[in-house]
């Protein structure tokens, strides 16, 4: 059993990892692997949403945010986009941490990642390397890729808290939006990217918006991105609703979302930074930031997007786009 500890939150912060190769291909992104040791690590308690170890998360993410040069929304004030839900008839506090890059048009895609997970159970920390401070990692080197390369159209970086209870974090968001809903065009997820030991990554959407399967980045040596879990028949093996993409889902915003099947650390204690696949890593982290490269680049493709919107017959696109 873990003993529960908290380190001083400087040192974590200016922690570098011993970064090796561990199967001696591809190459590390030695950032991105510090990024999901700092939140993966005890002190951070799991992340439970209303934790001392959610607020140092978010204190770590706006720090990077900061560093990276993202913006903030005046609504929400350092980043943060409050909101309150009922479990159990109490009241829980949320935080999503939301910051942007401003492109040159005001089409928007939201990359999201969520940041919380379980905390501490029976005295066992579960740290969620894989679920999620590997997406939440992702978030900040697709981030950091957009700080130096303006994007074309603007991208909005969402770190979602209590996803574990329900999506609660981007159903606030997208009930609450920091833009115009209707200039959301495309919202790209993570969550649990860093543990496969096949070298599989899946991407789920392309079953409802084939047009987004060809931006997806299949290049990549050592690492296979595989298409699927993605259609209604597929019952639960179906991810279209089981993260953050399923809230945009639900207001008729085309999605991808990428991640790996379910492993044998899955929501267990056994869930820490020893255990994921850091080459693997750092391949399945570059193959989404490529495709948000791609699909930034395509202006057709926000107008494909928007009519498939308007077919569908959601009552938001009806409105003038």
């Amino acid at each position: 059993m873990k003993l529960l500890y908290v380190l001083p939150f400087a040192v974590l912060f200016s922690c570098c990892s011993s970064v090796k190769n561990q199967n001696g291909a591809g190459k590390l992104d030695k950032e991105l692997i510090n990024d999901v040791e700092v939140l993966s690590s005890d002190a951070y308690q799991g992340r439970k949403t209303g934790t001392p170890g959610a607020e140092m998360a978010r204190t770590y993410i706006k720090a990077r945010f900061d560093k990276l040069g993202l913006k903030s929304y005046p609504q929400n004030v350092n980043y943060a986009q409050e909101f309150t839900f009922k479990d159990k008839g109490k009241d829980v506090n949320g935080t999503n941490i939301i910051g942007y890059i401003e492109g040159k048009t005001n089409n928007v895609i939201v990359v999201s990642a969520h940041y919380d997970h379980l905390g501490v159970i029976k005295g066992e920390i579960y740290n969620g390397a894989d679920d999620n401070a590997s997406g939440t990692a992702g978030l900040m080197k697709i981030a950091a890729y957009f700080a130096k390369h303006k994007p074309t159209n603007t991208i909005i970086f969402a770190a979602f808290d209590a996803e574990e209870w329900g999506l609660r974090g981007s159903k606030a968001f997208v009930a609450n939006p920091p833009v115009n809903i209707n200039t959301i065009f495309i919202n790209v997820n993570m969550d649990m990217i860093s543990h496969n030991d096949k070298g599989e990554l899946y991407v789920a959407g392309t079953y409802k918006y084939p047009e987004l399967k060809k931006y997806v980045d299949t290049s990549l040596v050592g690492i296979k991105v595989l298409f699927g879990h993605d259609e209604p028949t597929m019952g639960h093996d179906d991810w279209t609703n089981q993260s953050d993409q399923g809230a945009f889902n639900a207001k008729n915003i085309p999605f991808l979302y990428f991640g790996v099947e379910d492993h044998k650390d899955y929501h267990k204690a056994t869930d820490e930074f020893k255990t994921i696949n850091q080459p693997f890593f750092s391949q399945a982290a570059e193959v989404v930031l490529q495709t948000v490269v791609n699909i930034d680049k395509q202006s057709a493709l926000q107008q494909t997007l928007r009519d498939k919107m308007i077919m569908n017959d959601n009552p938001r696109t009806k409105e003038k786009l």
